[in-house]
């Protein structure tokens, strides 16, 4: 199927399965890639005893690895390959081991080269762990391999 054939939400699977099959970081972190739509993707990830700091709380390079892998996927849905520019987050409760964390991207504005996506941080019981804000930046280049002519 080409991409002139897929409707939006088929892009946007297309696009994730895709990026989630080259992704060793968001594979390694344990996440899951829940859902996806265009401008859109939701992930979840079970806090393990190897991401737990000193204070007993999970890091938080790991909640902020997550909020970005899910802006990566919500970024990428359009099959145009999108990078970050900046990300900020605001760490609001900790999560602690076998939490199971979910981070809901979605896409705020996108013209241009750049575009402005929120991630929502929740635990399983929906209590937010964490706001992130990242800016993206359309590079050269797709997603998904193009289909050569004999295709």
């Amino acid at each position: 199927m080409t991409e002139a054939q897929r409707t939006p939400e088929q892009l946007a699977r297309a696009c994730a399965d895709a990026m989630f099959s080259r992704d060793r970081a968001t594979q390694a972190l344990g996440a899951r890639l829940l859902d996806v739509g265009p401008g859109q993707a939701r992930l979840s990830m079970p806090v393990r005893a190897d991401m737990i700091q000193g204070h007993g709380s999970c890091h938080g390079g790991f909640l902020f690895s997550l909020a970005d892998s899910a802006f990566a996927f919500a970024c990428n849905s359009y099959d145009e390959a999108t990078v970050a520019l900046g990300c900020s987050i605001d760490y609001v409760a900790p999560a602690f081991e076998h939490d199971v964390l979910t981070a809901t991207a979605s896409e705020l504005t996108r013209k241009g080269r750049t575009g402005l996506y929120d991630v929502r941080l929740e635990n399983q019981r929906g209590e937010l762990i964490a706001l992130f804000h990242g800016k993206s930046y359309k590079v050269r280049g797709t997603v998904l391999p193009q289909e050569t002519q004999d295709d």
